[in-house]
């Protein structure tokens, strides 16, 4: 094992030194949160597709794999198609607002109010999709070293918690470009076609395993339309994703990049059914399907290839875990305290260098602050599918239909929007309590409640105020710019111009 060590270390002494890099980029609030608004389609591509792919799409969809057999591909296949249907239909409008958190997105659109709470279920999800993203380490670590759990955690998460606080956005972007290239040898271009020959390939893999492993549907109808609610439209909403479409530097690179990564997404789902299903014939009684992955790579790869594709699970696992790390901070630094502080943020502006400073040193101290907290609970925490399922419903539950809703109807009112997250949210909570935290019923009663009550209420009190919503159309148009919308003196209220035209 030891080419395989050496190719991991090396990867880990990588990571850190692009966060040491990425320090030198990030001078700015919108260098550090949002890599200055500067990638191309190339960087943009690589960075969402290595954000949306982590460890669950990676050891978890090879498990599925395992189980069900092609057909385990519908759950990472459902990101892939809620990463196209958010580029195709809502990122160049949301890349043109030029904010940095979905809750400043419904502020913008409701006029005010709307932030606060949603900041609260945003900065609860993202926090969850941390903290389980940093479990993954665990069984990583443990198939390369044979480390114990808590400082398996504690080495993978710290590696990330420095990189991402070094150099914010900018280093997790370059981390998340390596990851990609890494993930994409490793998995694909590698693992795929080493197992599918190592279980005699697709003939034989046919022979030894029941027709239902290569049926579409296997998994239940059931089973997919749920995965549609809770990833599909997770994508739409997630602040994580939604603070990539943010590094975009045009519109058209937000929406045909993420196109281009959402295809990706679909192909990679592909791939880790493909991989299950010869981890089944190779290895039938294992006592779990989450071990297929480790197994495989573990007793089928040869040296160094076998440590080139466990840098790739680790990729999968680093690339989630910074980009929920980086969104989490950015929710409880701009959204909850900068509010509490009675601050507020309208996206890009123009200040001064100290101004930049100060801004730049409390995100940096939000995501120190978070990571230590994600690594503390993830320590604490075992039941992990729990607590992604509880993080995912409050986000669908909460927060799909006033986004939404937001984008699209333009007589919705901030009164329905704070309505259907509260009904939402707390039917999600409470039929949880009825039915189970992993039944289906609680995401799918919930986001009802939450239409329910955003029409109702919205067509019950006065439509949003004129000036803001043609503050609102100016901004998705791209017709303002940091020069022309800057962030105003917290006491001095805020004067909109008139949207200029061409």
């Amino acid at each position: 094992m030891a080419v395989d060590y050496t190719v991991i270390v090396l990867y880990l002494a990588g990571m850190l030194a692009m966060g040491w890099w990425g320090m030198r980029r990030a001078k700015s609030k919108s260098e550090f949160l949002v890599a200055g608004r500067r990638l191309g389609p190339w960087m943009y591509s690589g960075t969402m597709a290595a954000i949306v792919l982590g460890g669950a799409s990676t050891i978890g969809g090879v498990g599925l794999g395992y189980k069900y057999g092609l057909s385990g591909a519908w759950m990472v296949f459902t990101i892939g198609l809620g990463l196209l249907a958010l580029s195709v239909f809502f990122s160049a409008r949301i890349a043109r607002l030029k904010v940095y958190t979905v809750s400043e997105m419904l502020d913008l659109r409701y006029g005010g109010r709307a932030g606060v709470i949603s900041g609260v279920v945003m900065w609860a999800y993202t926090l969850m999709l941390a903290v389980t993203s940093t479990i993954a380490y665990a069984t990583i670590f443990d198939v390369l070293f044979d480390l114990p759990r808590t400082v398996a955690i504690v080495l993978g998460g710290a590696v990330v918690v420095a990189y991402s606080t070094l150099g914010g956005m900018w280093s997790i972007t370059l981390t998340d470009m390596v990851q990609f290239v890494v993930k994409t040898i490793g998995v694909l271009i590698l693992l795929l076609p080493i197992a599918v020959i190592k279980a005699g390939g697709f003939a034989e893999m046919k022979a030894q395993l029941p027709t239902e492993y290569f049926a579409p549907l296997g998994i239940g109808g059931e089973t997919i339309f749920t995965y549609v609610l809770i990833y599909t439209f997770g994508m739409l909403i997630g602040q994580d994703i939604w603070q990539r479409v943010f590094t975009a530097r045009t519109d058209k690179v937000a929406k045909w990049g993420g196109t281009v990564a959402g295809t990706y997404c679909l192909v990679y789902a592909l791939a880790g059914a493909v991989i299950g299903t010869a981890a089944k014939v190779l290895y039938p009684k294992l006592p779990s399907a989450d071990d297929a992955f480790a197994t495989i790579v573990k007793d089928e790869l040869p040296m160094g290839v076998r440590g080139l594709v466990l840098a790739a699970a680790l990729a999968a696992v680093m690339s989630t875990s910074s980009g929920a790390l980086i969104a989490c901070a950015t929710v409880a630094n701009n959204d909850i305290w900068s509010r509490l502080r009675g601050l507020t943020s309208k996206g890009d502006g123009v200040g001064t260098g100290a101004d930049d400073h100060d801004e730049v040193k409390g995100n940096r101290l939000f995501i120190l602050l978070m990571g230590i907290a994600t690594i503390v609970i993830a320590i604490a925490l075992n039941d992990v599918i729990q607590a992604l399922t509880v993080a995912y419903n409050l986000l669908v539950g909460g927060l799909l239909v006033p986004i939404i809703g937001g984008l699209l109807w333009r007589r919705g009112t901030v009164q329905g929007a704070l309505a259907s997250v509260t009904v939402g949210g707390l039917s999600v909570i409470g039929l949880m309590w009825t039915y189970g935290i992993l039944a289906n019923e609680p995401v799918y009663y919930g986001l009802l409640a939450s239409l329910a009550a955003y029409v109702i209420v919205s067509l019950a009190t006065r439509p949003t105020d004129a000036a803001v919503l043609a503050h609102w159309r100016a901004r998705l148009a791209g017709q303002y710019t940091p020069e022309t919308d800057a962030e105003a003196d917290p006491k001095t209220p805020e004067t909109v111009p008139a949207p200029t035209t061409g």
